[in-house]
C-alpha cells in the first residue's frame, strides 16, 4: 500500500518551503542575489543544508522559485491597486504606481529579482518576472486606448517600454539611490508622458495619488 501523506505532514511541508524561500528573500534583500546560495539559506531558515536541497536541488531553482514568488506577491498587489479603480486610466496609473512605490520600498529586493544579472547567464529567472508585469500593463493600456484615454499605439511595445523605464530608472545601475516619493512621481509621469497623455493631465494624476504609507496602494481619481 502507497504511503499517503496526511494534511498535517502536507502542511509542515508547505511551510517548511514557504520557509526557505523567505529565507533566501531576506538574504537577497540584505545582500543581493549572490548571497542566496544554499548553506547561508538553510542557516538562515534555521534547517540542515541537506534539507533545502531535497526541496531545491540547485541555486538556479531556488533564485527561480524566489523570484516567481516575489512576482506573484508583486502582481497580485498590482490587480488589486487596479481593481479598485473607477476608470481605465486610473487603473492604468494605480498598476503603474504600485509597482514603483512598492520596489522603492524594497528596492534592494527588488533589484535582485529584476535588475541583477543571475548565474547561469542562460536562465535569466528575472525575466519571467519581467514578462508578467508586461502582461499586466498591456491589457490596461489597451482599455485605456479604447476608452479614448490614450492615442492609438501598439500595447505590447508601449508595455515592454513601461516596464522597462520603470525597471532600468528606478531599480537599474544607473538609477541613483534611494529613490524616494519625488523620484517615483517623476518617472511616472513620464511614463504619462510617453504613452500620450497630456502633461496638465499627467501632471493631475500623479499629484492626486499621493506617496503610500505602510502597505497602503496609490489612489486615483475616476479617469
Amino acid at each position: 500500500m502507497a504511503y499517503r501523506r496526511t494534511d498535517r505532514v502536507l502542511h509542515r511541508l508547505a511551510a517548511r518551503h514557504d520557509g526557505i524561500i523567505a529565507a533566501a528573500g531576506e538574504l537577497a534583500a540584505e545582500a543581493g542575489m549572490d548571497a542566496v546560495q544554499i548553506v547561508p539559506v538553510a542557516a538562515r531558515a534555521g534547517i540542515a543544508a541537506g534539507t533545502v536541497y531535497r526541496y531545491f536541488p540547485s541555486k538556479t531553482e531556488l533564485v527561480g522559485a524566489l523570484v516567481a514568488s516575489v512576482a506573484e506577491r508583486e502582481v497580485s498587489a498590482i490587480r488589486a491597486a487596479a481593481a479598485t479603480a473607477p476608470g481605465p486610466l486610473s487603473a492604468l496609473v494605480a498598476a503603474i504606481l504600485t509597482f514603483a512605490a512598492r520596489a522603492v520600498r524594497a528596492r534592494r529586493l527588488a533589484s535582485a529579482v529584476l535588475a541583477e544579472p543571475v548565474e547561469p547567464p542562460d536562465h535569466p529567472a528575472g525575466l519571467s518576472y519581467r514578462a508578467t508585469l508586461v502582461a499586466e500593463i498591456e491589457p490596461r493600456i489597451r482599455a485605456a486606448i479604447e476608452g479614448g484615454n490614450l492615442p492609438a499605439q501598439d500595447a505590447a511595445r508601449a508595455a515592454t517600454a513601461v516596464v522597462g523605464a520603470l525597471i532600468e530608472g528606478l531599480l537599474g545601475p544607473l538609477a541613483a539611490p534611494p529613490a524616494g516619493p519625488g523620484d517615483v512621481q517623476a518617472l511616472v509621469l513620464f511614463v504619462l508622458r510617453a504613452l500620450g497623455v497630456a502633461d496638465a493631465r499627467a501632471r493631475g494624476l500623479v499629484v492626486q495619488a499621493g506617496w503610500p504609507a505602510a502597505d497602503a496602494e496609490p489612489t486615483t481619481r475616476k479617469i
